[in-house]
């Protein structure tokens, strides 16, 4: 038998497969620490423009008047601003007063036209023209058809619009089960999408663009939404746990339950858990918008809880979607970032996208602004 045991046709295979089995081993020993330690995990950034977006935050959150006489006062100055930059912008006044059409919202419209401001804080011209309107004394300007939001006029852009009106009767079933205003989701896919457009460029022109359809994304990150399966696996475990400050109610707790009848395998997701690929799904992007409502719902309750309401900081909301729970440390003042990306000759943050694209009236008739982000059909 030992002679047997020391036969080169035994001992060279033998010698091979042990050597294999430590290297596999190695490698799931390095790929453990590296998820336990989040090497792998983006640190993101807090925005250049962080303090204008407290600074917003704070003028409409602690001064801001709602009399007859001052709510009269704010229509006036709306609509003087959107006149304003129709002169530059036509495309983006158009949007804010159907937004003020619509809602009949001065805070909301005054929060849009800040956005735009915002954005144009370093054109002197359009500067000096506000400036001017408030002394009566504004002159024609030179217009443009683009955008303000200098992003949205990429050809992506126009791919991407298309796309995610394809699926507005899945975000308005996921708005409609979860409380959570579809156009607050849309700003949370719109910051993934766009993160993007750079990122799989070549892909995207082959792929995505003449199909008009939504980046799917399949490796670490899953869905259209870009939803981490860890991420997804706290999010199932927070909806059943009521001692966690992130449990929403009895209500949800069975949103994410499996049906046992249900495969949802197709050509790229057979190799997986059924929890990726629900998420990662040609045709049906439904749970890719579940699971990114319900974290959103999920951190707005635990700041809540904490006494830092978030409903009206969507450009927060999106910032900690795209930096997880372990980031979101409810306090005073929070900061707007997360993933920091390239798109044309600009550089833009997560929180950020979101913020110009909720704020910027596109695609107001498909997701339109509700009364409330969360939870506007209940009493």
């Amino acid at each position: 038998m030992l002679k047997f045991f020391k036969n080169k046709w035994f001992r060279i295979p033998y010698t091979i497969l042990l050597y294999a089995f430590s290297i596999y081993g190695f490698f799931l020993t390095i790929t453990y620490f590296a998820m336990k330690y989040e090497w792998t995990k983006d640190k993101g950034m807090i925005d250049s423009n962080n303090r204008y977006f407290q600074n917003m935050h704070d003028k409409y959150n602690q001064s801001f008047q709602i009399d007859s006489i001052s709510m009269q006062k704010y229509r006036y100055e709306a609509l003087n601003r959107i006149i304003v930059l129709n002169e530059f912008y036509p495309l983006n006044a158009k949007y804010i007063l159907d937004a003020w059409a619509r809602n009949q919202d001065e805070k909301l419209t005054l929060q849009m036209l800040d956005a735009v401001d915002l954005k144009m804080k370093s054109n002197q011209e359009y500067r000096n023209a506000l400036q001017e309107m408030r002394n009566s004394k504004l002159k024609k300007r030179k217009t443009t058809g683009l955008s303000v939001f200098d992003w949205m006029n990429v050809g992506e852009w126009k791919a991407f619009r298309i796309a995610v009106q394809k699926d507005k009767k899945c975000i308005d079933s996921v708005a409609k089960i979860t409380g959570v205003e579809g156009r607050l989701i849309v700003s949370c896919l719109a910051g993934e999408q766009i993160r993007l457009f750079n990122s799989r460029r070549e892909s995207f022109k082959k792929y995505i663009s003449p199909l008009q359809s939504l980046v799917l994304e399949n490796n670490l990150s899953y869905g259209v939404t870009g939803i981490k399966e860890h991420t997804a696996m706290n999010i199932e475990r927070y909806l059943k746990d009521p001692k966690s400050e992130y449990y929403l109610g009895k209500k949800y707790e069975h949103l994410l339950d499996y049906d046992s009848t249900q495969s949802y395998i197709n050509s790229i997701n057979d190799t997986m858990s059924v929890r990726l690929r629900r998420l990662v799904q040609f045709n049906d992007h439904y749970y890719s918008y579940l699971y990114a409502a319900l974290f959103v719902k999920q951190i707005k309750m635990q700041w809540e809880r904490a006494g830092f309401p978030l409903d009206n900081r969507p450009e927060i909301l999106a910032s900690l979607f795209n930096l997880g729970y372990s980031k979101s440390k409810p306090k005073k003042n929070p900061s707007v970032g997360g993933s920091n990306y390239q798109v044309g000759e600009s550089q833009y943050t997560f929180g950020a996208v979101a913020f110009e694209f909720y704020y910027s009236g596109e695609l107001l008739d498909v997701f339109p602004y509700q009364k409330k982000r969360f939870d506007w059909d209940t009493n």
